[in-house]
C-alpha cells in the first residue's frame, strides 16, 4: 500500500513572549493514497495546524511530514509552494474567492499561473459538473455561499491534485447547502481518485471518509478506520 501522506512525531510549539504553547504534541499517522480521511477534535485541539504542516503551508519543531514522496523539511519555501501547486488542492471555510474575478475566472486563472493549455475549457467543464454552468460569469458577491464553495471545488480539482485538503469546508453553510457540497466533494474525489483530507467538527462528515482521527489537547487520542 502507497501512503501519500506520512506524519512523524509531529510536534508544534508556538512561542508567545516568555511563554510557549504546545499545540501538537508527537502525532504520527499515515494516509493511504486515494482515500478519505478525517481529522476531528474541539476547537484548540490543532487539527488546523496539523492541516497546515502537512500541506507544508508552515513547518514543523520536530518530527516529520512526507508529502507525495517528499519529505517538507528538506524543501526551501519556494519548492514547497511548487510542490502545493502541483499534486495539492485546497478548499477552505470561507471559500477564498478573488471577488475582482467570476466563478470562471476564479477557477481558470490558477490554471493559466501553472501554463495549462485549454485553461479555459477545462474551467467550463468543471464548473459544469459542479452544477454551475449558467453561473460562470457571476462575481462571488453574486452567488450564494453554497455556490461560492461549489466554485471553490472546481478550482480545488481543476490542477487535478493528488490530495485535496479540507478545512471545516461545510463550515459556513445551512445543513441542507452543506449535504449538496459534501456530496460533489466525495463525487469529485471518487471520479478523481484524489486522497481527501477533511478537517471538520461535523461528525456525520467525519462518519463519511474511510478514517479518522481524534485530536485533543495537541496529542491523537484515537485513529481509527470508519468504513
Amino acid at each position: 500500500m502507497t501512503h501519500i501522506l506520512k506524519v512523524n512525531n509531529l510536534t508544534k510549539t508556538y512561542r508567545s513572549g516568555s511563554k510557549e504553547l504546545t499545540v501538537l504534541n508527537d502525532v504520527s499517522f499515515s494516509i493511504p493514497e486515494g482515500s478519505s480521511f478525517s481529522i476531528v477534535g474541539p476547537s484548540g485541539s490543532g487539527k488546523t495546524t496539523l492541516l497546515g504542516l502537512c500541506a507544508g503551508l508552515d513547518t514543523t519543531d520536530s518530527g516529520s511530514v512526507t508529502l507525495c514522496g517528499t519529505e517538507l523539511s528538506s524543501l526551501t519555501e519556494d519548492e514547497r509552494a511548487i510542490l502545493r501547486n502541483q499534486k495539492v488542492g485546497f478548499v477552505f471555510q470561507d471559500f477564498q474567492l478573488l471577488p475582482t474575478l467570476t466563478a470562471l475566472e476564479n477557477v481558470v486563472v490558477p490554471l493559466e499561473l501553472q501554463g495549462v493549455k485549454n485553461a479555459d475549457t477545462t474551467g467550463r467543464e468543471l464548473l459544469e459538473k459542479v452544477g454551475l454552468g449558467s453561473r460562470m460569469d457571476h462575481y462571488p458577491n453574486q452567488l450564494s455561499g453554497g455556490e461560492q464553495q461549489r466554485v471553490a471545488l472546481a478550482r480545488a480539482f481543476s490542477n487535478k491534485p493528488q490530495i485535496l485538503f479540507a478545512d471545516e469546508p461545510t463550515g459556513n453553510l445551512d445543513e441542507a447547502t452543506g449535504e449538496k457540497v459534501t456530496n460533489l466533494l466525495f463525487e469529485l474525489n471518487k471520479q478523481t481518485g484524489t486522497t481527501l483530507v477533511i478537517v471538520t467538527h461535523d461528525m456525520e462528515l467525519a462518519g463519511m471518509t474511510d478514517h479518522m482521527i481524534r485530536l485533543k489537547g495537541g496529542k491523537l487520542i484515537e485513529n481509527e478506520t470508519t468504513v
